[in-house]
């Protein structure tokens, strides 16, 4: 029987309650021994998982490990979940999801950080590559860890361009120039898709359309004041570009962001809820038939995400009922409602007549296409767990990670590399483990022939209430205080300073007293000292500009790339040491 024959089957045999399960995408919990999350009381911020699949009839869900899980562990728990799902009245298998978890960065709203995974550059670090081999090659060995863990759609990549330098979400974009993004996520897609959507293949869902990088001053729009997208350069039409790539690369899924556009043609409205946006822009212009899945938690307010209540982010719509804007997302045109766990709504919008069961059958269709195209009714519902623990962290998926993140360091200036080994090093930040591998390691700057100093992009890091911590947002110049320590050292014996760059940083105060400066964007001590010490040649370039001033930043325009005046480092920049 023909796909398209067996969806309509299944189609007529599901109750509207099972269809409008199809339609949320949540997340689960994956406790540590790879066991259910089955609270015996209240669950918190997380549902029982039996709950979930049992009486919500959701099986979409995106996982969410807190803390330290083995990789085999994941992939049980995958085939505890999917043996519950196929106990169901239709045993419909269940669709797993992740955030991006290969990199450093561990934010539960953004990237889970590798553990087992083999460990790469964050994917800004793969924009510094500008190298779609590499890009493509870090996907397929991604693809295949997920496989073997029972992950079947990646919630990434980003096809947001990095314009506004101040915005918490630019690590996970592969950065700001419009052709560049749009070369390397089409290697980054057809890595994770293959050529066409099968039971080898891991789904992408491409986000956040029609392009979440011009967030006004740059706040993000997971919080009411990040929640207008601006265009003042005019250049709305330049962030769509990545994401034409994308669909030429046939990426299967497309979630669109919570922003709400302003001063464009466009309802001033979140993107999930804008009709003209989804139905007029994605689905008619573009011709996009796929999976379009809202980001999470457009309908319910939360009392309580770690540690502090969060509401919805139904911006522009915020006096809706939580009935009335599920109304408002479907009748925009999306398929899954992400981060949710209510049908009810659903079935009330159907039975009352406001929405009629085509309209349901339509996203019923488009989403079982997926599972049955990605083989979870067939051979693919289950995996190994032996298989899991040897395919994933492979050795020679973690070494092309390694070499991964060497080729993304870029080294902004130098006198001094590269350095010769058994020198007199002192290191503040840098595991002294590693670095006596290279050389002598002493005490204080005093005694040292050179001194490797490793920090963080500065921030504001008063924004500490519940989710808002984990986002790096604010500021993008060190205060004297953060200055002073590495000041000492600089100021002390030639001095190689070395930033994590998951956003521009003005490194203005350091650029003339370091010896030499260097950028990462999710490198290991190792991977950075093989390119100080000369053992790989660097060939990393910026992905993004490097801004002389805050000031420069302010007065730049969010839709616009690397537009900040004068800037201390521009984009493309890296030294390759010939």
């Amino acid at each position: 029987m023909k796909t398209e024959d067996r969806i309509s089957d299944l189609i007529g045999r599901m109750t509207l309650e099972e269809k409008a399960g199809l339609m949320f995408h949540t997340m689960a919990a994956v406790n540590a021994d790879g066991t259910l999350f089955e609270p015996s009381g209240d669950g918190g911020m997380f549902p029982s998982t039996r709950w979930l699949v049992e009486d919500k009839l959701v099986n979409h869900v995106n996982i969410l490990t807190m803390g330290p899980v083995a990789p085999s562990k994941i992939a049980e728990w995958h085939n505890r979940i999917q043996e519950l799902a196929a106990n169901t009245r239709l045993g419909i298998p269940v669709t797993v999801s992740t955030d991006p978890r290969h990199g450093f960065i561990d934010n539960p709203a953004t990237s889970a950080a590798a553990g087992g995974f083999s460990v790469w550059p964050e994917p800004i670090g793969l924009g510094a590559t500008k190298n779609p081999s590499l890009v493509r090659e870090f996907a397929d060995i991604a693809r295949r860890e997920y496989l073997a863990a029972g992950i079947r759609v990646a919630l990434h990549p980003m096809a947001d361009l990095a314009t506004e330098p101040r915005w918490a979400r630019t690590s996970g974009t592969l950065g700001s120039d419009p052709d560049t993004v749009a070369e390397l996520l089409k290697a980054y897609i057809e890595g994770f898709q293959g050529s066409s959507l099968g039971p080898d293949s891991v789904a992408t869902m491409v986000k956040h359309f029609p392009g979440a990088g011009p967030q006004m001053n740059g706040e993000d729009a997971h919080f009411p004041y990040g929640r207008e997208q601006v265009y003042p350069g005019g250049r709305f039409a330049e962030h769509l570009k990545p994401f034409e790539a994308a669909f030429e690369a046939g990426a299967a899924q497309i979630m669109p962001y919570y922003a709400m556009p302003v001063g464009t043609a466009y309802e001033e409205v979140g993107f999930g809820f804008n009709k003209g946006v989804i139905e007029g822009l994605l689905r008619g212009r573009y011709g996009f038939d796929g999976v379009v899945c809202t980001d999470w938690g457009l309908v319910t307010d939360a009392d309580d995400v770690f540690g502090a209540p969060m509401p919805a982010r139904a911006w522009g719509v915020e006096s809706l009922s939580r009935l009335d804007r599920v109304y408002r997302i479907l009748e925009a045109g999306a398929d899954q409602l992400g981060g949710e766990y209510c049908p009810e709504l659903i079935v009330s919008l159907v039975s009352s007549g406001r929405v009629p069961l085509s309209r349901i059958d339509e996203s019923a269709r488009r989403i079982l296409r997926d599972k049955f195209r990605l083989g979870l009714f067939d051979d693919r519902r289950y995996v190994s767990t032996p298989d899991a623990a040897t395919e994933i962290g492979r050795p020679a998926y973690v070494a092309a990670g390694l070499e991964a993140q060497r080729r993304s360091i870029v080294v902004l200036q130098s006198s001094v590399l590269p350095l010769s080994e058994g020198v007199n090093v002192y290191v503040d930040g840098v595991d002294p483990d590693v670095a006596a591998r290279y050389a002598k390691v002493v005490g204080t700057p005093a005694e040292a022939d050179i001194a490797i100093v490793r920090r963080h992009a500065p921030y504001d890091d008063t924004r500490t209430t519940g989710f808002e911590s984990f986002f790096h947002a604010g500021r993008l110049d060190f205060t004297p205080s953060e200055l002073a320590p590495v000041l000492q050292v600089t100021d002390a014996v030639p001095t190689v300073v070395d930033i994590l760059l998951d956003r521009p940083a003005v490194l203005t105060p350091l650029a003339s007293r370091a010896a030499a400066l260097t950028g990462n964007f999710g490198a290991s001590d190792e991977a950075l000292f093989d390119i100080l010490f000369g053992r790989t040649k660097p060939s990393g370039t910026l992905p993004f500009e490097l801004p002389r001033s805050m000031e420069a930043v302010a007065a730049s325009r969010e839709d616009v790339p690397n537009d900040t005046e004068d800037p201390l480092f521009r984009y493309g920049h890296g030294l390759t040491l010939d």
